[in-house]
């Protein structure tokens, strides 16, 4: 029964360690798993590269810096003439009836004949010198025999007027000369590229924010892998010393059992912090916007960055919000609030435009084209519009105008100290994780010095495995806790950065996409 208790231990000890090892091998050391080269290994600053490239998000900023801008040049498109065509074809279907003096039953009992006689007697003069005019100059003028007038035989006398077809075309240019609040508008307009520009600076900043943590993330992942993996390396050299002391038969078999079992409860977390490196490199290229399936691991470890955790406090504790895009925005906001105002106020100022108009109008009563007479008519003029009264409409929307500007900067005056707490608090958080980085280092330190006095003792005989776990199980807690620290330390690092906009920024404070500090 011992014999088969013991040989049952040490064929699933063996398993469990061949699984484990191998899947160290797949996930931890992809130069080893994929000879083939195809792993792509990423430092960080080659993460933020593509992903200022694949990012979603990155791109939609970009886009919306293109639309402001086809927006203000559809602004300023308004202080240019604005030309048009027309062209217009009417049938008439009744026409116009024309009425000349009372027509009555009287004027035509005495003898005026009705609407006929009384035209008759209106043209007589006209129609005396037209043919005076005929006599004198004879084969020139062409003398003018006037259609009979129908008499529509009641007592008004009504005639009709015009054609059954009118068509017309033209072109008319308008411009405006003097407009005080389009001239303010094109100011605005320019302030809206403005505020998309640092919309898209604000875009940037979080995905590179996203973009550090997730690279943190995946060498914290690590990290806490390599210390599973040294707990489980020790915890099998410990059976497998164990296992020869049993044959030697200076271990009792509840030392086996106990080393077996401390060698399998070790192996779960070799598979959890197995799973968690998959999910943070998962994360990673969501972020970066690349394929998910693309094979890719990060270069480096988390105690790179330790090196340099005073530096990085020293730079920054006296870090303001100059370059903050919160702030710069709402600095764009309130001035296009101001140019809003004064727009609303120039809404009661005279406005001056210039018009002109050239058209052409045919009136038939047939379809023969060729034999049509176009009449031209054109106009230029020149007006002007004065405000006088509009119900007080415009006071009402400069007032509404003035009361977002005054809200606007009682948003900025909290938002600036609410953005100053954050400041403190990770300057605080980085302070914190440096000195529990020191501690923890330290501790590192005497828990490895008596993890091996531990084991040492543990081969000769002077100490019992139970020791030697407590040893492992302070040494694994301490290389934890520095890891932490360290991780702790740079995601602060990075909402910090986030904060005072301290990326894409050149060193005389402009913004520039392509820098990244």
């Amino acid at each position: 029964m011992k014999q088969m208790l013991r040989a049952f231990l040490v064929f699933g000890a063996v398993l469990m360690s061949l699984s484990a090892g191998a899947q160290y091998r797949t996930d931890l050391e992809p130069e080893a798993a994929s000879p083939q080269g195809d792993t792509v290994i990423l430092t960080l600053d080659q993460a933020l590269q593509i992903a200022l490239s694949e990012n979603i998000s990155v791109k939609v900023a970009d886009q919306e810096i293109r639309r402001q801008e086809y927006a203000k040049r559809g602004t300023y498109a308004s202080l240019f003439p604005q030309v048009s065509g027309s062209g217009s074809y009417q049938r008439t279907i009744k026409k116009q009836v024309m009425y000349m003096g009372g027509g009555s039953s009287d004027d035509e009992e005495s003898g005026g004949g009705g609407m006929a006689g009384m035209m008759a007697s209106a043209f007589a003069p006209i129609m005396h010198y037209l043919n005076q005019l005929v006599a004198l100059h004879p084969g020139q003028i062409t003398p003018y025999v006037p259609a009979p007038v129908e008499d529509s035989g009641d007592s008004d006398g009504g005639f009709e007027v015009g054609r059954m077809n009118t068509y017309s075309m033209g072109i008319s240019v308008g411009m405006p000369l003097v407009n005080a609040q389009l001239w303010e508008s094109l100011r605005l307009s320019g302030d809206q590229v403005e505020l998309a520009v640092e919309q898209a600076r604000s875009s940037r900043l979080d995905m590179v924010t996203q973009v550090k943590q997730a690279f943190y993330a995946v060498l914290f992942a690590k990290e806490g892998f390599n210390v599973y993996k040294s707990v489980y390396e020790n915890a099998k050299a410990n059976f497998e010393q164990t296992e020869r002391r049993y044959k030697a038969q200076k271990a009792s078999e509840l030392e086996l059992s106990r080393a077996a079992s401390t060698m399998a409860n070790a192996i779960p977390n070799v598979y959890n912090a197995e799973s968690s490196v998959m999910l943070a490199l998962w994360q990673l290229k969501a972020v970066m916007g690349v394929d998910l399936e693309m094979p890719v691991d990060v270069a480096g470890a988390l105690g790179d960055y330790a090196q340099t955790m005073f530096r990085d406090i020293h730079e920054n504790e006296n870090a303001g919000l100059e370059n903050n895009t919160t702030m710069r925005q709402l600095a764009i906001q309130a001035e296009m609030l101001a140019k809003t105002v004064r727009m609303q106020k120039f809404a009661s100022l005279p406005t001056l435009s210039a018009s002109f108009a050239y058209n052409f109008m045919s009136m038939n009563d047939d379809f023969k084209f060729s034999q049509y007479r176009w009449t031209p008519y054109s106009f230029a003029g020149i007006s002007l519009s004065i405000p006088i009264f509009a119900g007080g409409q415009r006071t009402s929307q400069v007032r509404q105008a003035q009361v977002q500007k005054t809200e606007l900067e009682l948003q900025r005056i909290q938002t600036e100290r609410q953005l100053k707490i954050a400041i403190r608090q990770y300057l605080n958080s980085m302070e914190t994780a440096m000195k529990s980085y020191d501690a923890a280092a330290e501790a590192e330190g005497l828990a490895q010095k008596a993890y091996d006095v531990s084991a040492r003792s543990f081969e000769v005989g002077k100490s019992t495995l139970t020791d030697l776990n407590d040893a492992q199980l302070v040494l694994t807690q301490s290389k934890l806790a520095r890891s932490q620290a360290v991780y702790n330390f740079v995601v602060a690092k990075s909402n910090l950065e986030q904060v005072i906009g301290a990326d894409f920024t050149d060193p005389d404070g402009t913004y520039n996409p392509q820098t990244i500090r």
